[in-house]
């Protein structure tokens, strides 16, 4: 039998040690587990969940015993006490009792029973004494309490003020729905549907787009033979939104220059209905190998992938109907998901917002007159949304600005621009925008 705590407990470790994504290492293990016949919720629950909320574990551990000491403990307990006090918290259906005990035997089989007392006195001083006392001040109360970096809670105070910021923190710590894109090449709505509700999988329909659907449900889902059979991807409604924007039409030659890892490709293939052309290019070959998979599982006809750096594809050519930027971005938009990126804020901004500059003038140099450019992030930095389409539009005066609200609805768009705000949309954070070049 598997110890689905002990497993949790070893990724989480590797994670934070060496600040990597889980996603894989999720992956693999949850392939385990489903093999052995047991469920890896509690394993997902559990990971994301103590990555997430590291800093407020942190805190509150530190309170019960001397903080000086407590900041000089191993990694490896402090770890093991993190998760021993997130289940605690956060997870009302595990009893006190199994949170303890199964936390403290893991202890004493990695690391004896001194290490093992030790948690023991923290989390049941937790369970005698649970008020938490939070700083008092702003920004180290929501930093410490949402567990967030204070320079990102700073932004966004400055952006949203202090009340939304708080709201922004709260969506980004649940645990998130799953958003299903309907192939529509393969199937329709009413009859995923159906056959959905068959399987017991209970889904609502999206306000945002036509071919969405949202359940709770993911490990049913994806464990589906609908999804293996290719009759629905998984994409956030926001990232739909923004080829809804771009509004692929059949037998057009289409450009995608940043592809992987390919839900955004494979839907505009689906919405040209396998016609024309569409060149998907990434510098990644693994994902590449992805995004292959997808196109197979979809059976997408109509897409060319070519493993190569954007920046070096060629002929350059103004041939393109249209040319979407999907660019690199900070990717603050999709916190609830990718539970490590608000700790990898080390990123150089300065080289980011470059690269993008130079992405947006060598997609505009593949678009034919008339043609359409649409640029697009993961994130709500508005260094990298906003201000950075300004500056390329006062560059090129050949391309202007073609309203958003033309082309999805309105309460997804400010200012011309698709954006979403998750905790106002109940999606990802995305900001697009779609430009057309003058004939």
């Amino acid at each position: 039998m598997i110890n689905v705590r002990l497993e949790a407990y070893k990724i989480i470790l590797k994670v934070i040690s060496k600040n990597i994504f889980s996603d894989k290492l999720l992956h693999q293990m949850t392939k385990k587990i489903n093999q052995a016949g047991e469920r890896s919720d509690l394993l997902y629950v559990l990971v994301k969940g103590v990555i997430k909320m590291q800093t407020n574990l942190e805190y509150i551990a530190s309170g019960y015993t001397d903080p000086k000491k407590f900041s000089n403990t191993n990694n490896k307990i402090k770890i093991l006490l993190y998760m021993g006090l997130y289940q605690l918290i956060y997870c009302d259906y595990i009893p006190q009792h199994a949170a303890v005990n199964e936390t403290v035997a893991i202890a004493k089989k990695m690391y004896g029973e001194k290490v093992a007392n030790f948690i023991n006195a923290i989390l049941r001083k937790h369970i005698r004494e649970e008020k938490i006392e939070y700083p008092s001040e702003t920004l180290d109360r929501i930093s410490v309490k949402h567990s967030f970096p204070k320079a990102i809670i700073e932004k966004w105070i400055e952006y949203w003020g202090e009340k939304d910021t708080e709201r922004l923190c709260i969506y980004y710590n649940q645990s998130p729905n799953l958003h299903i894109r309907i192939n529509t090449c393969a199937t329709n709505k009413r009859r995923l549907i159906e056959y959905l509700l068959r399987r017991e999988i209970i889904v609502i329909e999206s306000e945002a787009s036509e071919n969405i659907l949202i359940t709770d449900q993911a490990r049913d889902v994806l464990n589906d033979v609908s999804f293996s059979e290719g009759y629905f991807s998984i994409q956030d409604v926001s990232a739909a939104l923004v080829v809804e924007l771009m509004k692929p039409e059949q037998n057009e030659s289409i450009l995608d220059l940043f592809a992987a890892p390919g839900g955004k490709a494979t839907y505009i293939a689906e919405l040209m209905r396998n016609t024309g052309e569409l060149i998907a290019v990434d510098k990644f070959p693994n994902k590449i190998k992805k995004l292959k998979r997808a196109v197979e599982r979809l059976k997408i006809t109509n897409m060319k992938l070519h493993a190569n750096d954007a920046f070096k594809f060629g002929p350059m050519a103004p041939a393109y109907d249209r040319v979407l930027l999907d660019v690199p971005c900070s990717g603050w938009g999709v916190f609830q998901k990718k539970a490590e990126l608000r700790w990898q804020i080390n990123q150089d901004m300065k080289e980011l917002i470059k690269l993008q500059k130079k992405a947006l003038d060598l997609g505009s140099k593949f678009l034919r007159p008339g043609g359409i450019l649409v640029y697009s992030t993961c994130t709500l930095n508005k260094e990298e949304n906003e201000a950075q389409i300004e500056n390329f539009l006062n560059r090129n005066p050949e391309l202007t600005l073609e309203s958003a609200e033309q082309f999805i609805p309105k309460e997804f768009t400010e200012n011309g621009y698709l954006k979403t705000l998750p905790f106002q949309n109940n999606s990802d954070g995305a900001f697009a925008a779609r430009m057309k070049k003058k004939v």
